[in-house]
């Protein structure tokens, strides 16, 4: 297993990870050169995933933006275009709220690339304070796309991620990289267990601890499954070329707000509110920056910053016993 080559992070404060000191790394100032890399964004019409996409394009990516409503996709791929002067973004069509299109999409993209040189799962809902709808497979939401479908795209296009790190085709080894978009939610509203596995079973089974638990805890408990995955991620495949950064990008202002009851909503925009382009910052050095080379299995939080994750977040059986469970799950999808 290859980890991080760094010495091991300190924490940052509660007060510094809220109210973040300003940046050292900027986008797109210090994004390097991405000429023949390819990146897949998820949630890439909207706020970060947007930014995200966009600043990727101005550096010379070739990007995938994978969204579930091809015409909003289509709307933010003709933003960036006109603001970039680039047209090196196209759509994928993806709903990771339902497996069945997870696979439609990886398998979409494996018939038009032979490689992928960065994955940044950052598509993301939210409802708080009360519960989510469930997926088409009858999981809660919230889990369903921030971790289990993340998983299964992940997976699926794993293949190729690996033969990208290997340079069969383009006949030069490479690190990639896979860029899991968390939140500080995985600390701060997750569950005191961590994972309530009650509340990950289908349909109406869960659905007495989904009410206990309420959104905002089920939101939590779906961003610390993401940086679980992540850290299994890097265990799993660090040998073999695949870096992988769990991050919690800052409070910005996003759709995510929309499910947020307004009063709520209002106090969180006043309080620890920050624009895209600084939420953008450390999905991008992730994604981009030499430096994150060296942080697999890392923990960043605003802005660009090594962090340490939550107890839950470093628990070993808890990561493995994740990981097992989405195998489960996507048996036969």
């Amino acid at each position: 297993m290859s980890v991080s080559k760094l010495p091991p992070a300190k924490r940052v404060g509660s007060f510094s990870e809220k109210w973040p000191p300003k940046p050292t790394w900027k986008a797109p100032e210090d994004i390097p050169d991405l000429t023949g890399q390819i990146f897949l964004v998820t949630g890439g019409n909207v706020g970060i995933g947007l930014e995200t996409c966009r600043m990727l394009v101005t550096r010379n990516a070739k990007v995938y933006l994978a969204a579930r409503s091809e015409e909003r996709a289509r709307i933010a791929i003709d933003d960036i275009c006109q603001s970039t002067g680039k047209s090196s973004i196209h759509f994928l069509m993806l709903d990771l709220a339902d497996l069945t299109s997870v696979r439609k999409a990886a398998e979409e993209y494996m018939s038009l690339e032979q490689e992928l040189h960065v994955l940044v799962n950052n598509a993301g809902v939210l409802y708080s304070p009360g519960i989510g709808p469930q997926t088409s497979q009858g999981y809660d939401i919230q889990f369903g796309v921030h971790v289990l479908g993340h998983y299964f795209l992940t997976m699926l296009l794993m293949p190729t991620l690996l033969r990208t790190a290997k340079g069969e085709v383009s006949g030069k080894s490479t690190l990639v990289r896979i860029v899991s978009v968390s939140s500080d939610a995985h600390e701060m509203t997750a569950p005191k267990e961590g994972i309530v596995w009650d509340s990950l079973q289908k349909g109406d089974a869960s659905l007495q601890a989904r009410k206990k638990l309420t959104g905002t805890r089920l939101y939590g408990q779906s961003k610390l499954g993401m940086v679980l995955i992540s850290s299994e991620l890097a265990r799993r495949y660090g040998d073999q070329g695949v870096v992988a950064i769990a991050l919690h990008p800052g409070g910005v202002k996003s759709e995510l707000l929309r499910h947020l009851h307004p009063i709520i909503a209002w106090i969180v925009e006043k309080i620890r509110i920050y624009p895209v382009s600084l939420g953008v910052i450390t999905s991008l050095y992730a994604a981009t920056s030499e430096a994150a080379l060296e942080m697999n299995g890392e923990y960043l939080t605003a802005w660009a910053r090594r962090q340490v994750p939550s107890k839950h977040a470093q628990d070993p059986e808890l990561r493995e016993k994740l990981w097992k469970w989405c195998e489960a799950q996507v048996v036969g999808y």
